[in-house]
């Protein structure tokens, strides 16, 4: 029962977080809105990873290998980010 309630609770988070996204679209124009954007994506993907991946549940190097996945994403973003800025 105890782990329906948790995920009940990460879901009900989730859809508040998706009601912040709709808002701040609203709100926020430029670089403020992209910024406040980025910054709810990377929370609603941390309750994703915790919570549904199980690395609550998990030992010390699972949770190496999926932040290393995380920052590898980054990198490769980086990079794509610089291309299209330098052509």
């Amino acid at each position: 029962m105890q782990k329906t309630a948790s995920f009940v609770f990460v879901w009900f988070a989730l859809v508040l977080l998706l009601a912040a996204t709709v808002t701040a679209s609203f709100i926020w124009r430029g670089a403020a809105g992209l910024a406040v954007s980025l910054g709810i994506a990377f929370a609603k993907a941390g309750l994703i990873y915790w919570h549904y991946m199980h690395l609550s549940e998990e030992e010390g190097l699972q949770r190496i290998a999926a932040l290393g996945a995380g920052a590898w994403l980054l990198i490769l973003f980086a990079f794509v980010c610089a291309d299209y800025l330098t052509r």
